[in-house]
């Protein structure tokens, strides 16, 4: 397999994170979508990233497409979200605001690399801070109340490697919780995922280019 794509996208990385701590053997494109956007649309039409190139030539776009996939690769039994139940729906949500977080804080990026600065929106940078803001209230909240556990269940979820990625991406894209512990749990969590072996084999690079949506 072949991973495309910059591992200061917290999305790539997820994907990266999840081949490691499956031990699925895969080759790396260091890839960028801003100077490497003809060459990714040679297998993904979007020119975005990640995308997943199997041994067949096929290609899978979009994380939580590539994580299914990667799931159903490893079987139920090793797999970080279950086929079903309470755990999947948790796990869900809480992938969804960290992801949505990763989004907004990608918008404010964008804002700021390609738009020129007589047309920047500050109104519209502050709406994005504020969503990024609320949804780490929410996890901040959900890493308190679990204490030592991982957030949804006794083990690791895609739910713990997503958050464990996206807060890396802010805090190295955008400073959050850099200078100031406004989410003390939370970072306590992502200290404890960046000690994972598959976390340490997938660091994060710094921030450099802007990283892409999934």
């Amino acid at each position: 397999m072949m991973l495309i794509g910059m591992f200061d996208s917290p999305y790539v990385r997820r994907v990266a994170v999840t081949l490691h701590y499956y031990s699925l053997p895969f080759e790396h494109r260091d890839w960028s979508v801003g100077r490497d956007f003809e060459r990714i649309r040679r297998f993904n039409p979007l020119g975005r990233v990640p995308t997943l190139v199997l041994d067949d030539g096929t290609s899978l776009v979009e994380s939580a497409a590539i994580l299914d996939y990667l799931d159903e690769l490893v079987g139920p039994e090793r797999a970080l979200l279950p086929g079903a139940g309470p755990v999947r729906r948790a796990a869900l949500q809480t992938i969804a605001l960290a992801t949505g977080a990763a989004d907004k804080g990608v918008l404010q990026i964008y804002e700021t690399a390609f738009r020129p600065a007589e047309k920047r929106h500050a109104p519209w940078t502050e709406r994005c801070r504020t969503q990024v803001g609320a949804a780490l209230e929410a996890l901040e909240g959900q890493a308190a109340a679990r204490g030592d556990s991982w957030l949804v269940a006794a083990g690791l979820t895609h739910a713990d490697v997503t958050v464990g990625c996206v807060l890396g991406f802010l805090k190295g894209a955008l400073g959050v919780n850099r200078d100031s512990l406004d989410y003390p749990a939370l970072a306590r969590f992502a200290a404890r995922c960046e000690d994972l072996p598959a976390f340490r084999a997938v660091p994060f690079p710094g921030f450099g280019a802007p990283a892409a949506p999934p």
